[in-house]
């Protein structure tokens, strides 16, 4: 087979059906939508349910949504061994070694794990317990 003798498969293109275009067409008159009725008449708008309380306004309400809220991408201590001794860890190549997707608002190191090598860390947040031990290893640590 050629690209030149490629043809589409038979019944992946459909004609559109033309609606309201006389009563031989199959869909003339009251094209498609039946005889009267909301429906025939107009458009409904999404969850309208003929007047009566629609199920979004019958449930009840819970919390808010923080517009304000940050996301951190979170390390654990036991993820940063496979660094070498005296490397300077920072965001970008906790990206580039493929620790986080994308950094989010920021990086937080937790100290979930053991840390076996002495690095110096630079990232946006740090737990209380992940400084002691990235300073009782050898390491330094840095806010961004």
């Amino acid at each position: 087979m050629k690209l030149n003798e490629l043809t589409i498969a038979e019944g992946a293109r459909h004609v559109r059906n033309r609606v309201g275009r006389g009563e031989s067409s199959g869909n003339g008159k009251t094209a498609g939508r039946g005889q009267k009725g909301q429906k025939a008449r107009g458009k409904v708008r999404l969850g309208f349910e003929g007047g009566q309380m629609p199920l979004f306004r019958r449930k009840p309400k819970r919390g808010f949504t923080n517009i304000n809220r940050k996301e951190y991408a979170v390390v654990n201590l036991d993820q940063l061994n496979q660094f070498d001794n005296g490397t300077e860890v920072t965001p970008t190549v906790l990206v580039e070694a493929g620790i986080i997707k994308k950094e989010l608002s920021g990086v937080k190191i937790l100290a979930n794990g053991q840390l076996e090598k002495s690095l110096t860390i630079k990232a946006h947040k740090f737990s209380a317990s992940a400084k002691t031990a990235v300073e009782a290893a050898g390491g330094k640590i840095e806010e961004i």
